[in-house]
């Protein structure tokens, strides 16, 4: 049952997100004083609508998309000549634009308030802050201390819990992984220099790593604070790293796209081709997560937040790539149309119009074919070769 809800929250947000997005495109060219007719969720037969104005809002059949009519969105469109100062082509290159940002706005705006309500409201993860382990764990199973078990080198040293580690040997540390990693890099018995801060000062120990008898690299004596809550302005700030490097991921993962299709079907895709995946597979992974044991409720909570985040902004990334039918495609179109008229301008030559949408026809069919076989693609290896969360 969780499982399914995990699943259902997913796909709810999902068409959240969507009906947010097209909002955005609607509400921005009511401003400019386009004329929208149509306003949809999902495609196919019409199951529920209401007309306020000249606008009809409702819900469609198939819940996978959403759709507003704007008058005039390419010279291809038959216009009554009433409507034709209202229609999108007749609008200013400036406004045309904004409509068509409004949409990726709408994703990236999403994105930042959920990272944000869980690093305000949850707290922060994967941060460089620590709580103490009190003794060295004589084997990896070890879960308590026992009386007269040998006191961990944090321990001896005076850090206590609360405390931010920011400097292992002189490199800089902001994050729990940075940490850790830059503590194996030791071994046991070496001496290392750790800078840590608390309650507002710094200072440093130099303090001698402990020999684990099942595990190679020094240990120190520290674990991971998971929810680190942050003032107002530290929380901007660190919403506004993670949002980022979230972009940068996204960039990343679309410049891998293509050699991580042959992986999609190896036997251990979680290693070698879980860098790509489609709304099934996150729905698939959202629902693991809910259902999961020995999970707290803000681990699985932030999780989902932030998925949905991850989800939006990749989505208002993609959205904006140069390629027709996409937004960012439409916008490259006016952006050449808006430069092109400048120039005849400075000729003084007669402005050259629109483009000939017509001719672009093809390479809008060539792009959604390529989409829709990769989404296949995608959807196949998420259903016959999931990815399983350890």
């Amino acid at each position: 049952m969780s499982y399914l809800l995990g699943v259902l929250i997913f796909v709810i947000a999902l068409l959240v997100s969507i009906s947010l997005h097209e909002a955005g495109h609607l509400v921005t060219a009511k401003a400019f004083g386009m004329k929208a007719t149509r306003f949809f969720i999902g495609f196919g037969n019409t199951i529920w609508s209401f007309r306020r104005g000249e606008t009809e809002y409702g819900v469609k059949a198939l819940p996978v998309g959403g759709f507003v009519d704007i008058t005039g969105m390419s010279n291809l469109d038959e216009v009554d000549q009433a409507d034709e100062p209202r229609a999108f082509r007749s609008k200013p290159a400036w406004q045309r634009s904004v409509v068509l940002l409004a949409g990726s706005f709408m994703h990236f705006l999403i994105g930042f308030v959920l990272i944000f309500a869980v690093i305000a409201g949850l707290g922060a993860q994967n941060t460089n802050v620590i709580s103490l382990d009190v003794c060295v764990p004589a084997n990896a199973n070890q879960l308590t201390c026992p009386a007269n078990g040998p006191k961990s080198p944090a321990l001896l040293a005076g850090l206590k819990t609360g405390d931010r580690i920011v400097a292992v040997d002189g490199h800089q540390v902001s994050t729990w992984t940075q940490l850790t990693s830059q503590i194996v890099k030791h071994k046991g018995g070496s001496t290392v220099a750790f800078t840590v801060s608390r309650d507002g000062r710094q200072f440093t120990r130099h303090i001698t790593l402990a020999k684990l008898a099942f595990r190679q690299g020094g240990f120190l004596g520290v674990e991971e604070v998971p929810f680190v809550r942050e003032s107002f302005p530290a929380a901007v700030g660190s919403t506004g790293a993670l949002f980022g490097q979230t972009v940068h991921n996204t960039f990343d993962g679309l410049a891998r796209l293509p050699s991580e299709i042959s992986k999609l079907f190896s036997p251990n895709r979680a290693k070698y081709g879980g860098g790509v995946t489609s709304v099934v597979g996150v729905s698939e992974a959202t629902g693991q997560v809910v259902s999961a044991h020995g999970v707290s409720w803000q681990e699985k909570t932030a999780f989902v937040l932030l998925v949905v985040a991850s989800v939006n902004i990749f989505v208002g990334v993609f959205n904006l790539l140069p390629f027709l039918p996409l937004d960012g495609g439409k916008l490259v179109i006016v952006i050449f149309e808006g430069i092109r008229s400048f120039f005849a301008r400075l000729r003084r030559r007669p402005d050259p119009g629109p483009i000939d949408m017509q001719k672009l026809i093809p390479l809008s069919v060539g792009f959604l074919f390529v989409f829709i076989c990769l989404g296949v693609l995608l959807i196949a290896a998420d259903i016959f070769n999931p990815i399983q969360l350890q």
